[in-house]
């Protein structure tokens, strides 16, 4: 990976930041990033590049259809109660600051809503599992149950379950495709996961993927 100017400071709290264009080209078979797919818990400190954090965004809730909104995963009804979270650690990314980034798929962006390096309080929500301290990044799934179960009561919290299990394997597939590694993780402190990324109140947390380079 070409090396680059490591960005120490970045745009203020509230601002947009726009993600390049995801690639639409299969340079990686689908079949082989699902043979070639593990769960990967230790990553070198190789900083990643920000083409590879928007594809990331995408493959995790992206849209893909702009006339209706439809996005890269199934929804229940197409009311999309995912909200996706980006955690950087210092130097994480190349030519992007530490800090919190909520996604906006519509716009494919993402807005800064907490300075610096959040890395090492998200590991002590999740029970101290090291991978999350080891990697680039971390991306923090939550639902919002709400926008589902009015329409299919309590139903709707399976519907809610299943797309969060589409949009994570989404991240495993192209990550993998990226020659990046990622896990899955389930276990942590929901209250303070929401409160070290700034999760809204009527949210819940449901998984964390921390990715990286993975070590040889």
């Amino acid at each position: 990976m070409a090396t680059t100017r490591q960005v120490r400071s970045g745009p203020a709290i509230g601002s947009w930041i726009s993600l390049p264009p995801p690639s639409g080209k299969a340079a990686f078979p689908l079949e082989k990033a699902i043979a070639l797919r593990r769960s990967t818990r230790a990553f070198l400190r190789t900083p990643i590049a920000i083409m590879q954090v928007s594809q990331l965004l995408w493959a995790a809730q992206g849209t893909t259809g702009k006339e209706r909104g439809f996005r890269s995963v199934p929804s229940a009804g197409a009311l999309y109660p995912l909200e996706v979270y980006l955690v950087v650690r210092e130097n994480g990314v190349e030519e992007l600051a530490a800090g919190v980034y909520h996604y906006e798929p519509s716009k494919h962006r993402m807005k800064k809503i907490r300075d610096g390096d959040h890395m090492g309080k998200l590991q002590e929500a999740a029970l101290g599992q090291e991978s999350i301290g080891m990697s680039a990044i971390c991306i923090v799934i939550s639902a919002v149950f709400s926008r589902t179960t009015p329409k299919y009561g309590k139903r709707g919290l399976q519907y809610v379950h299943q797309e969060l299990g589409a949009a994570a394997e989404n991240v495993y597939l192209q990550a993998t495709a990226l020659g990046l590694g990622t896990v899955i993780m389930g276990a942590f402190t929901e209250s303070a996961v929401s409160k070290t990324v700034g999760i809204g109140s009527d949210e819940v947390p449901l998984c964390l993927l921390p990715i990286g380079v993975p070590q040889p």
